[in-house]
């Protein structure tokens, strides 16, 4: 782990999965089957051309409620054998029952993750005991590191600073992507432990790393992420103007591409650039022409052209 910039007194910044992460789409052909050559070429591009240091396949953006357990293995294991020499794949295995979650986390470990994403169980509304026996349970079943995941706008429930702060200290849990949208209650997160946080709403990113946070994953970094990254970095390097300047760039597009659910307009985008995408997966609808139109608008506003 590498220790950036300062941090508060007695907390030193790490970056167990680096800057910069993309939840990366799932690819699939034109009748809805699983794409893994596309794979291949859109973890590729978002590698080389957009530098993300890791990717999360098989999260909410994967549309992972809609694809198999065999078809999550299959796509780990072909973005593994693709950039899994210069990126960190992250495997999406969070869900709302321990046993199927655990199963998950040691299929993605055989077959090449890096790490886990364990977003919090959804719909049953685990009390906090429970939240925390879950995320244990999970981390102890691999040797992988653990990313949490705090979404509470899906989940139901949020995971709160005290369980955070238990969690942490399990050796394998040692990152948290933060998508509560509270800067409050992530400020006490990092206050408290030593979790690397990771902004999960783009448009907080530049506000999250001003109280501690050490990166993104990201959805609209499919196009902004070598500028995201660019941002982070000069915040890293103490130029907060250079970093406000292309937070204020890019937010057009940090917001935009949540108009819809961001699979949607991510692959919509994709697709317009000639980039693996195919359509989404029923219950998930794909873009209209108008949804496209105020996307392409909203890459303009940011500087980036769309197709």
């Amino acid at each position: 782990m590498t220790h950036d910039h300062p941090a508060a007194p007695g907390r030193a910044l790490s970056r167990p999965f680096g800057r910069l992460i993309t939840a990366m789409v799932t690819p699939f052909t034109a009748d809805g089957a699983l794409d893994l050559d596309g794979a291949a070429r859109l973890a590729a591009h978002l590698v080389d051309a957009q530098r993300n240091d890791a990717l999360v396949v098989n999260g909410t953006t994967g549309e992972s409620p809609t694809t198999t357990d065999a078809e999550k293995e299959t796509l780990i294991r072909v973005v593994a054998e693709t950039v899994g020499d210069r990126a960190q794949v992250v495997a999406g295995v969070g869900t709302n029952d321990t046993r199927h979650t655990i199963e998950l986390a040691a299929a993605a470990e055989k077959a090449g993750a890096h790490g886990l994403l364990v977003v919090t169980p959804y719909y049953n509304k685990p009390p906090q005991r429970g939240l925390l026996r879950h995320f244990t349970a999970v981390a102890d079943a691999t040797g992988l590191p653990v990313m949490l995941y705090d979404v509470p706008h899906r989940s139901a429930v949020p995971i709160d600073t005290e369980t955070l702060v238990a969690a942490a200290e399990h050796d394998r849990i040692v990152a948290l992507k933060d998508a509560k949208g509270d800067l409050t209650a992530t400020s006490w997160v990092t206050s408290r432990c030593d979790l690397a946080l990771y902004c999960g709403d783009d448009p907080l990113t530049l506000p999250t790393l001003a109280v501690g946070g050490v990166g993104l994953v990201g959805t609209s970094t499919h196009f902004t992420g070598a500028l995201a990254k660019q941002m982070i970095e000069a915040y890293d390097a103490g130029d907060t103007a250079a970093a406000l300047a292309l937070h204020h760039r890019l937010l057009p597009l940090f917001a935009g591409v949540f108009r819809a659910p961001g699979t949607i307009l991510v692959k919509a985008g994709l697709a317009a650039s000639g980039l693996p995408a195919g359509p989404v997966r029923s219950p998930l609808s794909d873009a209209t022409d108008e949804d496209l139109a105020q996307l392409r608008a909203d890459c303009a506003a940011a500087g980036l052209d769309l197709p």
